[in-house]
């Protein structure tokens, strides 16, 4: 019926979302959902390039960066898969995920993002650790970042420094980003705190 994957899925996935009202939130997830696996690249895939055409711009696609499990996320890249998609995409963090591999917990603070992303985001989702203790470092550092982000969309003169900060643990060295050792020992303290309150609470 369908001369591609690509219209087969937006054909669905139109006819879902209008037959839903058109709510909101309606996120679709592509089979390539990560530059690995597009072929040759998301700007010149096919398969994007038709999503893009032929989703109702109503609907919001998820991305999860480079890869699967996506050690930094740079504008450049999202700039690429917004002009391919013809809309800002849904990142779905996998930095925390240990679903493929129970035997290792992630507890390092939220890190790998150039600042100033925001404005290129639809939205983020971020996919924790199975662990439900094991996820306060990574919420509590994603809640500091995503204030920094706040604070940059306010003064926009001090987005976009990806250039002058690096990624990763030198985020910092510009005043008022965001600084992932910074939010480390936040984390860390409010942690703490959660533990000693918890504690004390009867039955413990």
């Amino acid at each position: 019926v369908f001369p591609s994957l690509a219209q087969a899925q937006a054909s669905v996935a139109n006819e879902v979302y209008r037959e839903l009202g058109q709510p909101s939130v309606f996120l679709f997830c592509p089979t390539e959902y990560c530059s690995s696996l597009c072929s040759p690249s998301p700007s010149k895939s096919c398969y994007l390039l038709t999503l893009g055409q032929e989703l109702l711009p109503g609907i919001s696609i998820i991305w999860t960066g480079p890869k699967v499990v996506s050690q930094e996320l740079s504008a450049t890249l999202l700039e690429e898969v917004e002009g391919v998609l013809r809309r800002r995409p849904v990142i779905w963090d996998n930095l925390y995920a240990n679903d493929y591999d129970c035997r290792r917990v992630f507890l390092g603070p939220y890190t790998g993002r150039a600042p100033g992303l925001m404005p290129r985001l639809r939205g983020l989702l971020l996919n924790p650790n199975c662990e439900l203790q094991a996820n306060f470092i990574p919420i509590h550092t994603l809640g500091s970042w995503f204030q920094s982000e706040l604070r940059s969309c306010a003064h926009p003169d001090h987005a976009g420094m990806e250039s002058a900060t690096a990624l990763g643990d030198r985020q910092g060295t510009q005043e008022g980003s965001y600084s992932p050792q910074e939010a480390l020992e936040l984390a860390l303290l409010d942690w703490v705190a959660e533990i000693n309150r918890q504690a004390l609470e009867p039955g413990r």
